[in-house]
């Protein structure tokens, strides 16, 4: 097992992305805090991993500093510390017009998407530095290397996570702490009707499908098996890397 007595949160992780990878990291042996702002989704996974201690369910906003506080405070009192953050929670505007986003929407995407990054910093990395060890996960996205109009400040938002990314590891590698991204293309996840333009029809999935050399959207497992990797030994000389899920599509 890849990450046997490892621990991990992934946040987000009541459905799509952080559901798969909670699920994936569970399997290769890590005990997994399953934190969302959905409490009985986050209760749900949590439950059908297992009720033996290897997973538990924790609500938490992570645009909220007491909240991202006691979600990393609950791995260190369950769990004893921290191995693995994922950093998967997100959320964005409906494919429009960039003026047609108003400010409280805005401010909402770069509290969940940007701000949560540096919340989950200030309270992981003290664990990270004590313990000698840490991986951080960023989950970026493609729209943050190559933006595509009706998500402009969406794909602002991953631009800002992609630098972060990037940034953090140069200054938190004399720590022995990773930092890595994933950027997805777009996935099957409950987010995909505001990512398209229109409504979710077959005919609009056929056209960014189009855009995708391997002919296919992403799925949670995909995102998955990409954030195993760089959380396990095998990409121990790997930080600052943001790894393409894509497909092709920024080929």
């Amino acid at each position: 097992m890849k990450l046997k007595n490892k621990v991990a949160i992934v946040t987000g992780a009541a459905s799509g992305f952080g559901e798969g990878i909670v699920r994936r990291f569970a399997t290769e042996g890590a005990r997994v805090l399953v934190a969302d702002i959905d409490a009985k989704g986050a209760a749900r996974v949590a439950k059908d991993i297992g009720d033996n201690g290897s997973a538990i369910a924790v609500t938490a906003d992570v645009s909220k500093n007491n909240e991202v506080k006691a979600m990393i405070a609950a791995s260190v009192e369950n769990y004893g510390g921290l191995d693995i953050l994922v950093n998967n929670a997100g959320v964005t505007h409906k494919n429009s017009p960039m003026l047609e986003v108003d400010e409280e929407t805005f401010d909402h995407i770069y509290a969940v998407n940007v701000k949560s990054i540096y919340l989950s910093a200030m309270h992981a990395v003290p664990v990270f530095r004590a313990q000698k060890h840490g991986i951080i996960i960023n989950i970026t996205s493609t729209a943050g290397l190559r933006p595509r109009p009706g998500l402009t400040w969406y794909n602002g938002s991953k631009g800002a996570a992609i630098t972060l990314t990037k940034s953090m590891a140069a200054e938190l590698a004399a720590d022995n702490i990773r930092v890595n991204g994933i950027n997805p293309v777009m996935g099957e996840t409950g987010l995909i009707g505001k990512f398209l333009p229109g409504d979710d029809t077959p005919e609009n999935r056929a056209k960014v499908i189009a855009g995708i050399p391997l002919g296919r959207l992403s799925t949670p497992e995909d995102v998955a098996n990409a954030c195993l990797f760089l959380a396990s030994d095998e990409a121990s000389f790997i930080t600052g890397v943001c790894l393409d899920v894509d497909g092709g599509r920024c080929i």
